[in-house]
C-alpha cells in the first residue's frame, strides 16, 4: 500500500538522472558566465570594440597635433624666404637712389637741392620696400594659408592649418582673422607678435593653439 508521493522528502528521482555539471538547477538563478533569457545585450565596455570617434570635425579623433619644432621650422623657411625678397628690393631701391645722386654735379649751384632730392628718393624707396613686402606679406600668409593650407615653409615641414570644426582648409575669413592677429601684435615693437606666435606653449587643450588660431577657430596639425 503506498502512502502519498513516492518521493515524500524532496529527494530526486534516481530513474530521471541527475542535471548536468554546470547547468542551474530547479529554482536557482542562472551564474555568472550563463547567458541570460531575453536580456538586455551588454554594452561596449572594457574588451568591446568601440566606435570610430568624431571629435572636432576629425573622423577617428584628434589628428596629430603639429609640434613646435616644425611650426618654428616653417616660420624660419618662411623668414629666409621673405630676407631674399627683401634684399632684392632694398638693392633695387638703393640701386635707383645712388644713380639719382651720381647725376648731381658737386659744381652746381643747386648740388644740395639734387642731393636732398636724391635722399627724399632713398626714403621713398624704402617706403616703397616696405609696403610691397606688406602686400607680399598678406597675399602669402593669408592665401596661401586659406586655399592650400599652409604657407610654403609650412608645406615643407609637413604641417597644415585647418579649421577646428571641419578639418578642411580655413577659408579666407578664418584665414585672415589668424594673420592679421600677429601683424597688429607687431606694431608694439614686434613684442606683441613674438608673444602670440609663443602662446601654444601655454595652451591647456592639448591642441597647441596660439591666440591667433583660438580667434580664428584653426589649429596646425601634421600631414
Amino acid at each position: 500500500m503506498s502512502y502519498g508521493s513516492p518521493n515524500p522528502y524532496g529527494q530526486p528521482d534516481p530513474n530521471q538522472g541527475q542535471p548536468g555539471y554546470g547547468y542551474p538547477q530547479q529554482g536557482q538563478q542562472p551564474g555568472y558566465g550563463y547567458p541570460q533569457q531575453g536580456g538586455v545585450p551588454p554594452q561596449g565596455g572594457y574588451g568591446y570594440p568601440q566606435q570610430p570617434g568624431y571629435q572636432g570635425g576629425f573622423p577617428g579623433g584628434m589628428p596629430r597635433v603639429a609640434s613646435m619644432g616644425r611650426r618654428l621650422g616653417a616660420r624660419l623657411i618662411d623668414g629666409v624666404a621673405f630676407s631674399v625678397i627683401y634684399g632684392i628690393l632694398v638693392a633695387i631701391g638703393v640701386a635707383g637712389a645712388a644713380s639719382s645722386a651720381s647725376k648731381c654735379d658737386s659744381g652746381a649751384a643747386d648740388y644740395s637741392s639734387c642731393v636732398n632730392d636724391a635722399g627724399s628718393s632713398v626714403a621713398a624707396s624704402f617706403g616703397a620696400v616696405i609696403g610691397i613686402l606688406a602686400v607680399v606679406g598678406l597675399l602669402y600668409e593669408w592665401l596661401m594659408t586659406a586655399l592650400v593650407g599652409g604657407t610654403l615653409g609650412k608645406l615643407a615641414v609637413g604641417i597644415r592649418v585647418v579649421d577646428v570644426e571641419t578639418g578642411q582648409k580655413p577659408g579666407v575669413g578664418k584665414a585672415f582673422v589668424r594673420w592679421i592677429i600677429p601683424m597688429v601684435g607687431s606694431l608694439a615693437c614686434g613684442i606683441g607678435q613674438l608673444l602670440v606666435y609663443l602662446s601654444p606653449f601655454w595652451d591647456k587643450s592639448g591642441r597647441q593653439q596660439g591666440w591667433h588660431d583660438k580667434a580664428a577657430g584653426t589649429m596646425v596639425i601634421q600631414n
